[in-house]
């Protein structure tokens, strides 16, 4: 129940940044993203006190030393696939155009509709 409390009150202090932005309108804009900052900000140190935020913030540290792990391809070897891509669009593109004509043909020339 504790945890529920917890995500409640991070939930109101980012409503309240929200809410300072809109009541900060005449102030200037740095203040304005100040307000929201500090709402979000208090929000996050609150959610990070409940059980599922310590859940969240340790699966994006996870993920985060997950993405260090791949192993990203080399300049040479996205462009490569890159043109295999594009080759095989234009392939696939010429042979439905030319099946799309051959069937265009037949059916003319079945209905009397001759060139």
């Amino acid at each position: 129940m504790a945890d529920k409390i917890k995500l409640l009150v991070a939930f109101l202090l980012i409503v309240a940044g929200i809410a300072g932005f809109y009541a900060l309108q005449q102030s200037a804009a740095v203040l304005q993203l100040a307000a929201v900052l500090l709402g979000v900000a208090l929000a996050v140190a609150v959610a990070y006190t409940s059980g599922p935020g310590k859940r969240f913030f340790a699966f994006g540290g996870d993920s985060v030393a997950e993405a260090k792990r791949v192993v990203w391809p080399t300049r040479k070897e996205t462009l490569q696939t890159t043109g295999i891509v594009i080759l095989f669009a234009i392939t696939m593109a010429l042979f439905l155009w030319a099946v799309d004509a051959s069937l265009m043909l037949a059916v003319n020339g079945l209905m009397g509709r001759g060139s």
